[in-house]
């Protein structure tokens, strides 16, 4: 290819395989591959795949134009929970924040005294206090105390804690005193690791904010030695093309801006499939939906209203309440992955623990020891003796075997195939019911969403799921192993930007909240033209925090652009009355006063979207392979379609395999199938054939 560079190529690492999408901007043309992760050093996966769909495009490094990545380094951090040589700064009289915390107890432990407060993120011993004080106006009433600040850094030095947050009270509103001391610590702690709360999260909440801070803070390195790792796996070439990383908001950033703030990456993975969701959500007629993003060793779920995805500030990763804008994603330890096990009760159990990517399962070429959903699927017949494009071939022998071994520990003298299916059957449940917790226990009626089933192990089992949860329609897009680096060339540059300034309705200053949308909308706007984003590609959005007086926690919605007068502040009012009913049920409009609590700017560098060709009008009927696949406690001979030939208007009624590279699809007994014009798989429960063959 010659000319003007045009290729954009999203890059999704996954736990088994890193997925590459390359789209010409030029042509609208589209190739997908994938290649084994590489779990020791991602980037060589990263790396390989982008060389590889570029061999495909028959194209060179010139052609191409950016290359986007969500990367699992700080999920995966979090995920596992091993949190040690940390240390925090406070302000005097503050050292016990951490031990504090909220007074509230998870969900399940109905009575406190048998819940078990976690180890806190830092023990005690290593949070320092220093002098000095601000108020929450952020005016100084005790300068810093510098020679306190010196002897905290020499002890964090001397103890061997090399990655240190700072958090002093009121620094949302003034952040001298942080600044200062991260230029007192620099001197005396050379290499160390920093994390101000100024920078990390400007907004009052002294516990949130020193979490969140202590979270980004051992997330740093990790992220620094990831990014450095790409640079030097991309060689001098690459590492000229612009470089993006999704962030949990749905966006993108630059990897100079992710680590100023490496915690906005915490749910970056997920959060790609979610963005590439909505876009097939928007083309296929189908704007309220659940996602579920199934990989080798987790779901990813989502709700999709309208096409947009939810974005909440207030999400948790793993143990950890962090207060960044992220996708509402929720994720489950289920996936193609998910090893199959005997519990102490007696009870066969699937997940969470995953074969991953390194032994793999079982049926893999140097696979594990214990049977997976995989496996138990290639035993059933329902996916294909070798996966992406015959790249891996799958052992079906050794499957078996291990399922036969499982079987003969479990009571009723089960074969391999009834032992396969229960495991898909837990498999479908614990999805299910994650769903549930998503819908129905929000007061949502699953029935009146459609589930749109991706990644690799995804369109397996899911036309199971969407009729256990009584949905109409599940939708598999095309190529939905690497729909999530699909959505990485769907997003927009992201930076966000928030004050705290509570100001109660009657006593609101409008010149002060103009002064303040005014420096966080120039904020935006220098750090996304300092990544490069032309003016006119740079679009600013309003948000601010709500509440009404007397409550302890705020809904963040919309605020008018423009200038800063009456109607603004009438039309923020009823904006927020409007999403306090739709959040909870009711509203005290005309009862009760607001409160402002918080400011906040978004900056958007606008992207074009890649867009879905419209497919051919099928012509004669494809002609399928066969297969025996397990079905209802017996194997019979079901078509196998290759997915590339069914053109638009196709219909099917199940049973029937659909293939392609990357992923299955599998439409069960008295289910049905259409190919609508883009390619997007439509499948009906039974209940609803009739309608769908109108």
């Amino acid at each position: 290819m010659s000319g003007t560079a045009s290729l954009r190529i999203g890059i999704d690492t996954g736990g088994t395989f890193t997925d590459i999408v390359c789209v010409d901007d030029k042509s609208g043309a589209m190739r997908v591959t994938k290649v084994a992760s590489t779990p020791s050093n991602p980037a060589v996966a990263l790396v390989r795949g982008v060389h590889a769909i570029l061999g495909q495009c028959g194209a060179g490094v010139d052609d191409l134009a950016v290359l986007a990545h969500g990367t699992t380094v700080a999920t995966n951090t979090l995920l596992q929970d091993d949190i040690a040589g940390l240390g925090l700064i406070v302000t005097e009289g503050f050292r016990h924040i951490l031990e504090i915390a909220r007074q509230s107890v998870p969900e399940g432990y109905g009575n406190s005294y048998f819940w078990v407060k976690p180890e806190r993120l830092v023990p005690l011993r290593y949070v320092r206090e220093v002098g000095g004080r601000l108020d929450f106006l952020g005016a100084e009433l005790r300068p810093l105390d510098e020679a306190s600040v010196r002897a905290a850094a020499r002890f964090f030095r001397a103890q061997g804690i090399a990655t240190i947050g700072i958090c002093l009270m009121h620094s949302y509103a003034n952040a001298a005193h942080e600044r200062r001391m991260a230029e007192i610590v620099a001197q005396e702690y050379p290499g160390c690791t920093l994390s101000l709360s100024s920078d990390v999260l400007p907004e009052y909440r002294e516990y949130e904010r020193a979490v969140t801070t202590l979270v980004d803070a051992f997330i740093k390195p990790h992220m620094s030695r990831y990014l450095d790792r790409i640079r030097d796996e991309l060689g001098p070439q690459l590492n000229e093309k612009p470089f993006l990383v999704m962030q949990s908001s749905g966006d993108v950033a630059s990897p100079d801006q992710v680590m100023r703030k490496p915690i906005t990456t915490a749910l970056s993975g997920p959060a790609a499939g979610a963005l590439g969701s909505a876009v097939i959500a928007e083309i296929a007629g189908f704007p309220d939906l659940v996602t579920l993003d199934a990989g080798g060793t987790s779901t990813d779920l989502c709700l999709i209203e309208g096409a947009k995805p939810k974005i909440t500030n207030g999400g948790r990763v793993g143990r950890f309440p962090v207060r960044i804008p992220m996708l509402d994603v929720k994720t489950i330890g289920t996936g193609g992955g998910s090893i199959a096990w005997i519990s102490r009760e007696g009870k066969l159990k699937v997940g969470p623990r995953s074969a991953g990517a390194v032994p793999g399962p079982m049926c893999y070429p140097n696979g594990g020891e214990e049977p997976t959903i995989t496996d138990a699927n290639l035993v059933l017949g329902r996916i294909p003796p070798a996966l992406i494009g015959g790249g891996i071939r799958l052992d079906v022998l050794r499957s078996r075997q291990g399922l036969e071994r499982l079987a003969a520990r479990l009571p009723g003298k089960l074969n391999a195939e009834q032992l396969a299916e229960g495991i898909i059957e837990i498999a479908n449940w614990d999805q299910a019911n994650a769903i549930r917790q998503m819908t129905i226990q929000r007061g949502i009626d699953p029935g009146a969403f459609a589930l749109l089933s991706f990644g690799g192990s995804g369109p397996a089992q899911s036309p199971a799921v969407m009729e256990l949860m009584g949905m109409r329609t599940c939708i598999v897009p095309p190529n939905p192993g690497n729909l999530s680096a699909f959505g990485l060339l769907a997003v927009d540059w992201r930076t966000d930007h928030i004050v705290t300034r509570v100001m109660p309705e009657d006593a609101i200053d409008l010149p002060v909240v103009a002064t303040h949308y005014a420096a966080l909308e120039k904020d935006a706007a220098a750090t996304l033209a300092k990544d490069g984003i032309a003016p006119e590609r740079i679009a600013l959005v309003r948000e601010a925090d709500v509440r009404y007086a007397g409550q302890s926690m705020e809904v963040r919605v919309p605020a008018p652009s423009g200038g800063v007068d009456a109607r603004f502040l009438a039309a923020l009012i009823e904006a927020f009355h409007a999403a306090h009913l739709k959040t909870f049920g009711y509203n005290y409009a005309g009862q009760q006063k607001v409160e402002l609590v918080n400011f906040c700017v978004s900056g958007f560098g606008m992207i074009d979207r890649p867009s879905m060709p419209v497919l051919k009008e099928t012509g004669a009927p494809p002609k399928p392979s066969s297969r025996p696949v397990y079905f209802d406690g017996k194997f019979c001979d079901t078509p196998v379609f290759e997915r590339a030939s069914l053109g638009a208007g196709f219909k099917l009624d199940g049973p029937a395999v659909v293939e392609e590279f990357g992923s299955t699809t599998v439409v069960f007994p008295g289910q049905h199938l259409r190919v609508d014009p883009h390619g997007i798989l439509i499948i009906r429960a039974a209940a609803n054939i009739a309608e769908t063959k109108k």
